[in-house]
């Protein structure tokens, strides 16, 4: 059986992060400010990134950087899991994104290389197929319980019913879909901002699940694999307490990856309830988060190694 989590990370070190109007359109949590220059942004969100990078190695976790090239300018880059997913059976998987500025992320020679590198043979080039759309945002729009291959994922313009449940035929998965949406009634843009998959537990916000007998499914399917549910409020989704992924460090030991904002939204009792199950690697990432609108799991690419 498959592991829940990985050992190696991918991440993008960004040459020009900032705010992205085009995606600030479905996406709540990023906010403006017009108090700073764009040059200050983008060196604070790179500072906050390197400092990631070196909390995660300190931790034994494998992490491979990759430097963003300079052309053409990709505000997000920093976000490559909503572009690419690696996969056990020797699969790479590149997804369409709603935002054309985005779609220019998707780079021909990182995918070679990881191919080369480590090994895999196939590339399904969803992002080709289905270039203007439906939208299915990689790993932010699909959380992956990997061991019991099961997808969930909350339905919004970037996460479309169809492709998602052509995802996982394909992929040998059951699909676990439902609408999800924050305290204004916006649809919430990803499902990677609302839960997150550990062994032996699920941090999720039950509350975004308006729909009774939706919410009661996605319990279920959690409870059923063995998950302890840690339920977290609204206000604490908005502080990206559901934006976490579990890593596993060189020896194997797991570590849960979140932001200090998230970990500081916790309460003492969740944080009991997760420090019994997994390490809490808390990271400041404030600018990132506040203008690009994602935490520390969008950050990180999961690399399962063919074999």
């Amino acid at each position: 059986m498959s592991s829940i989590s990985t050992h190696k990370i991918l991440m993008i070190r960004p040459s020009h992060f900032g705010f992205n109007s085009e995606t600030a359109e479905s996406n709540a949590f990023q906010q403006i400010d017009n108090n700073m220059s764009p040059d200050d942004i983008a060196q604070l969100a790179t500072r906050e990134f390197d400092q990631m990078v070196t909390l995660l190695r300190q931790a034994d976790i494998e992490v491979e950087v990759i430097q963003d090239t300079s052309s053409p300018i990709k505000p997000d880059a920093i976000f490559p899991n909503n572009w690419i997913s690696f996969h056990e059976n020797g699969l790479i998987v590149t997804y369409p994104m709603q935002a054309e500025v985005r779609r220019k992320e998707v780079r021909q020679d990182m995918i070679d290389s990881a191919s080369t590198s480590w090994g895999y043979e196939d590339r399904w080039a969803m992002d080709q197929i289905y270039s203007n759309g439906p939208f299915l945002e990689g790993t932010g729009s699909m959380i992956l319980d990997r061991q019991y291959r099961i997808v969930y994922a909350c339905l919004s313009p970037r996460t479309d019913l169809t492709l998602l449940n052509e995802w996982a035929s394909r992929m040998g998965y059951q699909s676990v879909s439902f609408i999800a949406t924050d305290a204004s009634g916006q649809q919430i843009y990803h499902t990677n901002v609302m839960l997150a998959l550990g062994d032996g537990y699920a941090v999720i916000c039950l509350d975004s699940i308006l729909e009774k007998k939706e919410r009661s499914l996605v319990v279920k399917s959690l409870e059923s694999t063995g998950k302890e549910v840690v339920d977290i409020s609204l206000e604490q989704m908005n502080h990206f307490a559901g934006n976490m992924l579990q890593v596993l460090d060189r020896s194997g030991k797991s570590h849960l990856i979140m932001s200090e904002q998230a970990f500081q939204s916790l309460s003492p009792g969740q944080i009991s309830q997760l420090s019994a199950k997994t390490t809490l690697l808390p990271i400041p990432l404030w600018t990132i988060e506040r203008i690009g609108g994602g935490s520390a799991r969008c950050m990180m690419a999961e690399v399962f190694l063919p074999g």
